[in-house]
């Protein structure tokens, strides 16, 4: 027979993850680290697991059955193996319940467990960030008869008593834009709230509960006078029959994720809080689902990465092993260090996201997490979907051949920059952020304090100098606004890329003392693609190029 090719091979995404393993021996209590060995070895077991299991099957997409046989509207969703096997996953290894225990690493615990076990749940994270969304804005609300109701269900360690939570924002019109959201809630007779409108966009419908923006009855028009409901999407086996299910989207990737367009036809909901400023009541969850964007982000470059490089030591071309042709390892070393930024930033906003929780953080790192939080979204989202673009490339035409599973990881990462605001509207976040409040030097005062953690001249140096020049950016820009929008993109990269260096540089001095001189190298290797992503914007430019 000819020529074969070996498949690469998923090396242990815990035991084999040299980054994971370095951050915890840095960060992490070792009183806790046995506990969480074994969840991260147990995840990471089942990562392998269904990795091979893929490898020798089709991928399946869930199923809707509106009808059963006799014509009643029973919206049964079939869901694929890896979704049947969430739950037990889930309690099982605390990968939500730990995020919420009283101590400062919680939430590092908890994202550590949600990086090694990403992949592998065909996306059964997302119901999982939303649940972890909605618990926290339960918790920030003081509702305390609907935290009595719900967090037990949503933090459970047992997969028979787990909910998860959707969250219904999106309406026909689209997106980010909320303002001019339909659904209506309307009180009954008896003084029950009642949910009347269409979602767009409902991830996680086949979830038991869910929060749910609605105008109230009366109410007047803008974003201001919405409300934030919770509701239960079940009565008992059966689906309330007030909520139908329309249809589930057929998306470019995230195929084993049921998203679904639904309506509520007077489903019960209840108030968390005021029945108004719901957007406002909206922030703390979107700060944790847009922190769970940026791990799962990091956790598919990660996946990418690993069979890229595994691949480069079976693949013989021109005599030799991809990984000894030098353009081919510059390649690989290019990605891996772009991809150790991204991870750095990720990590240390879910570290710091507990911190915050737990009031251990100062007021600076306080201020810097609602900058940092849309940085680290938006950033790791479009590096995803480069990076994993780049890594089908080092395949070659089996990169692109749907059976060996590869384009599913291009396919899935786009959805990193899309969920929980796209590209453009974290960049203009981020701009409201810095220009209405100190979030800036806040930030700056932040990466100072990294970089004093690390004896990295070159880093420091080129940090500053990125931050000095952005900082004059803002500065000659304050009475340009339109000018000033026009290039949040680059202001917002430029700051992502200047933490992710000091957090580099920090780690980088800490594995150095240790003997582990490869972070340093990845350091002088991110400092080399630049920091500085300013943009220089030419209004007239602008019009004549969209003529």
């Amino acid at each position: 027979m000819g020529f074969l090719q070996d498949a690469p091979q998923l090396s242990h995404p815990y035991r084999d993850d040299r980054l994971l393993i370095a951050l915890l021996d840095r960060v992490f209590p070792s009183k806790r680290r046995i506990a969480l060995d074994a969840d991260l070895d147990a995840l990471a077991d089942y990562a392998q697991m269904a990795f091979e299991r893929n490898s020798r099957s089709t991928r399946r997409k869930p199923v809707l059955t509106q009808w059963d046989a006799w014509g009643r509207r029973v919206d049964r969703v079939e869901l694929t193996r890896a979704w049947q096997e969430g739950p037990q996953l889930t309690t099982r290894h605390a990968i939500l319940a730990s995020g919420h225990e009283n101590h400062e690493h919680a939430r590092l615990e908890e994202f550590a467990r949600a990086y090694v076990y990403h992949v592998a749940s065909e996306f059964y994270t997302c119901p999982l960030a939303m649940t972890d969304g909605a618990a926290t804005a339960l918790k920030v609300s003081g509702n305390p008869s609907l935290i009595d109701r719900a967090l037990p269900h949503f933090l459970s360690r047992d997969a028979h008593n787990l909910w998860l939570s959707g969250q219904w924002m999106i309406e026909n019109h689209g997106g980010s834009d909320i303002g001019n959201t339909e659904t209506t809630a309307k009180q009954d007779k008896d003084g029950q709230w009642r949910l009347y409108g269409r979602k767009w966009f409902s991830s996680a419908v086949v979830g038991e509960a869910a929060l749910a923006l609605a105008r109230p009855e009366g109410a007047g028009q803008g974003a201001a006078a919405l409300a934030l409901f919770y509701v239960e999407t079940m009565d008992g086996a059966n689906r309330m029959p007030q909520l139908i299910i329309d249809r589930l989207k057929d998306k470019l990737g995230t195929h084993e994720l049921p998203t679904a367009e639904i309506h509520l036809d007077g489903l019960p909901a209840w108030p968390l809080g005021e029945l108004a400023h719901g957007v406002r009541q909206v922030a703390p969850m979107l700060n944790i689902t847009r922190t769970w964007n940026a791990i799962g982000a990091v956790a598919s470059m990660a996946r990418a990465i690993s069979l890229a490089r595994d691949y480069a030591l079976r693949r013989q071309a021109f005599g030799r092993l991809l990984i000894e042709q030098p353009l081919h390892a510059q390649t690989l070393a290019d990605m891996q260090a772009e991809f150790e930024a991204a991870f750095a930033l990720a990590f240390e906003v879910a570290h710091l996201l507990g911190r915050v929780e737990q009031n251990q953080a100062t007021l600076q790192e306080t201020a810097s997490l609602r900058l940092l939080t849309p940085l680290a979204k938006l950033w790791t989202g479009k590096m995803a979907v480069s990076l994993c673009s780049e890594a089908l490339e080092c395949f070659g035409g089996a990169g692109y051949i749907e059976d060996t599973g590869l384009p599913q990881l291009l396919r899935d990462a786009q959805v990193y920059a899309i969920w929980e605001g796209t590209t453009n509207v974290l960049s203009l976040d981020s701009l409201r952020a810095l220009t209405g409040h100190d979030s800036f030097a806040a930030l700056r005062m932040v990466i100072t304090g990294w970089l004093s953690k690390s004896h990295n001249t070159q880093a420091s140096f080129a940090v500053h100098a990125a931050l000095d020049a952005t900082a004059t950016h803002l500065d000659t820009r304050k009475v340009e606004r339109n000018v000033l929008e026009a290039g949040a993109r680059g202001i917002a990269t430029t700051l992502a890329r200047c933490a992710a260096a000091a957090l580099m540089a920090r780690q980088a001095t800490w594995s150095s003392s240790r003997g582990d001189e490869r972070p340093a190298a990845a350091l002088r290797r991110f400092l080399g693609h630049d920091l500085l992503r300013l943009s220089d914007i030419n209004g007239e430019d602008t019009r004549l190029l969209l003529e």
